[in-house]
């Protein structure tokens, strides 16, 4: 007689095994975001486990030539309920244990523009950890709409880049290259979301001094409520807007 124990059981449980170049760093960091450290070992080789809220995240040893800077080490996916929720309170743990959200560089954690459906925390060796939303939806488009045109498509393929890819520099070359070629004839509102969008990616890059020339001709657009409602809803941070968004006649 085959009992339960014989057989193969759909109840199995995977736990992702990160690569720590940088043990000391990954355990001061994670224990900032307010982890618990279940378990700590750095020699005769590394093996970590962090715990917070219903999961653990697992650390073992790196390649002696793993750079964290390269940020190849691994990652894993973590599936939540309500993601917008979990930036929250990580980006609040950054900016108690740091002084201010970390956006760039290692560690960090990438900006949640409201109604996203995820986010990504970069630690310091080099790991990805994505937060994504359980039901976030089945037609989501990662790789760009060949359903949209002009300037509405480049818009579309900067979020890509922006949110799924993570690569600011990128999002923002095809915001500028876009603007370049695409803005005569375009929708005002398409306009305005690009040249938001240059705005936020210029200050995460450090490009401030290009913000002005986006601003003003963000400020020169004129816009209906709804429509600066549309540009906000863009960017992570419409706080960056405000010297230059024009109110809706």
């Amino acid at each position: 007689m085959t009992t339960n124990e014989d057989r193969v059981q759909p109840n199995e449980t995977t736990v992702p095994l990160l690569h720590c170049p940088a043990p000391e760093e990954t355990l001061a960091f994670w224990r900032a975001l307010g982890f618990e450290v279940a378990y700590e070992q750095l020699k005769p080789y590394v093996y970590l486990v962090f715990s917070w809220s219903g999961f653990q995240l697992h650390y073992g040893p790196a390649p002696k030539d793993l750079d964290p800077a390269k940020e190849q080490s691994g990652g894993c996916l973590v599936m939540v309920d309500a993601v917008a929720s979990y930036h929250a309170v990580f980006t609040e743990a950054m900016r108690r244990a740091y002084g201010k959200v970390l956006v760039k560089g290692l560690p960090r954690v990438t900006r949640y523009r409201a109604g996203s459906s995820r986010f990504s925390i970069v630690d310091p060796s080099g790991n990805t950890v994505v937060f994504i939303q359980r039901d976030e939806p089945r037609d989501v488009e990662y790789g760009g709409s060949t359903e949209l045109e002009g300037l509405a498509r480049v818009l579309d393929n900067a979020r890509i880049l922006r949110e799924f890819k993570m690569d600011d520099r990128a999002a923002y070359r095809a915001l500028d290259s876009g603007m370049r070629r695409r803005a005569e004839g375009a929708p005002v509102v398409e306009q305005a979301m690009a040249l938001a969008g240059l705005i936020e990616l210029a200050t995460a890059l450090a490009k401030t001094d290009q913000v002005p020339e986006w601003g003003a001709r963000l400020q020169a657009l004129s816009l209906t409520e709804p429509e600066r409602t549309q540009v906000e809803g863009y960017v992570a941070d419409p706080a960056l807007l405000t010297p230059w968004l024009p109110a809706g006649p």
